[in-house]
């Protein structure tokens, strides 16, 4: 029996868990997930210190003349103190000893004819010091266990000293498909047959999501061709498959899962496009088997395969999220079932795509974004907010727009 999407997601959260980890170094940590909680070593700035080329005063002497006593130049370990009416020449980011109580910039001061410093009117208390900690506090909690690591997550780690970083492994995934109707985009096809898509499609679509993918291959139209394809992709953690599972006389995907013992978690979702959608588990591999029609199986692994991703990488981001947008036209939908719609969303409107039945190919490279509506909906009118859930955003637009607020 079909299940609805929401428990689908519930029983993909609950059955999956994370891989072990490996060590690297920080530079090739990007887009992996930390498998350990990161403190700070050090304060930062770990020392107090000029944010300006300028003067370190005393309060006490503004609008006067004043001696200069010393320069401080940044890495310098000086201490010079100073008194009423002496100053220091200090350069941004060099040490402020703990008498200077401000400095003063560089341009806001004068020299008299004596070689005197004239110092401005107006001097505010500690301005333009840094103190120690106010950035970083040592012992501070900079990364969590399951965050992802970015290009900012390592200036973090080279603030610190870190040289390494312990991360769970990127998940291994295989990608097979069968149907011989199908074949493979570099080699020929006869009039009654078909490119098969869908396996570059995906094998893309994980790469991308940070897998470390492999193709096993095609497939014949028999159980043994199956089983061969399945004993030679279980050393993987996840197994994406698409087509075989419907009702039909040459459906032998499930069968030839079956063979192996896999325990099936759930089999066909209440979902348009995309019921025979199946998700099982042999020993430690996860198996997600799509519908065969390209825009269900692309959009199904959308909503499904990204999160099965997303939990096996040990990211502690594994539910979809959503920006709150406008529809610029009235939706018509069947009510009935819950609706996936690809569209485009513009950063003002999400525009549904209007060509989407589930067997064509010529969609999805034109969106950037779904909604899902609820089997309760026939009618979402023009100007409606929608949750919109992104597939691929580098968020530009072909347009000059004004982004200034």
């Amino acid at each position: 029996m079909a299940i609805c999407i929401k428990e689908a997601l519930r029983l993909i959260n609950s059955n999956i868990t994370k891989l072990s980890f490996e060590i690297v170094p920080i530079e090739n940590s990007i887009g992996k997930i930390a498998a350990e909680n990161i403190f700070a070593k050090y304060s930062l700035p770990n020392y107090n210190n000029s944010a300006m080329d300028g003067y370190g005063v005393k309060l006490a002497d503004a609008g006067k003349a004043t001696k200069l006593i010393d320069t401080i130049l940044a890495g310098s370990p000086k201490d010079t103190k100073i008194t009423d009416g002496e100053v220091i020449r200090i350069m941004t980011g060099s040490r402020v000893p703990d008498s200077i109580e401000a400095v003063v910039p560089q341009e806001n001061i004068t020299i008299d004819e004596h070689g005197n410093i004239i110092l401005p009117a107006k001097i505010i208390q500690s301005q333009h010091i840094r103190f120690i900690g106010e950035d970083i506090k040592k012992d501070e909690l900079l990364l969590n266990d399951g965050d992802e690591i970015n290009f900012a997550t390592v200036t973090l780690f080279a603030s610190q000293g870190i040289t390494h970083i312990k991360v769970y492994r990127r998940p291994k995934v295989s990608v097979f498909t069968s149907g011989e109707e199908l074949k493979l985009h570099y080699e020929q096809i006869e009039d009654f047959q078909l490119y098969n898509s869908n396996t570059p499609t995906l094998l893309a679509r994980a790469n991308e999501l940070g897998a470390d993918v492999v193709f096993v291959g095609m497939a014949k139209d028999n159980v043994e061709s199956l089983k061969e394809m399945i004993a030679n992709s279980l050393y993987s953690d996840f197994i994406i498959t698409s087509g075989g599972i419907s009702v039909g006389e040459a459906d032998f995907t499930k069968e030839a899962f079956e063979a192996f013992d896999m325990e099936i978690i759930f089999n066909g979702v209440d979902i348009k496009p995309g019921k025979p959608t199946l998700f099982g588990k042999i020993n430690n591999t996860y198996i997600l088997n799509l519908p065969g029609n390209p825009l269900a199986a692309a959009l199904i692994f959308e909503v499904f395969g990204k999160i099965i991703l997303q939990q096996l990488s040990g990211s502690n981001n594994i539910h979809h999220n959503y920006v709150m947008e406008k529809l610029p036209n009235d939706l018509s939908n069947k009510k009935g079932k819950t609706t996936i719609i690809p569209g485009f969303f513009d950063g003002e409107y999400f525009i549904a795509e209007p060509k989407r039945l589930p067997g064509m190919v010529g969609v999805l490279h034109k969106c950037n974004s779904m909604i899902i509506l609820n089997k309760h909906n026939d009618l979402i009118k023009k100007e409606t907010i929608v949750k919109v859930l992104p597939i691929n955003w580098k968020f530009f637009s072909s347009i000059l727009k004004d982004f200034f607020n």
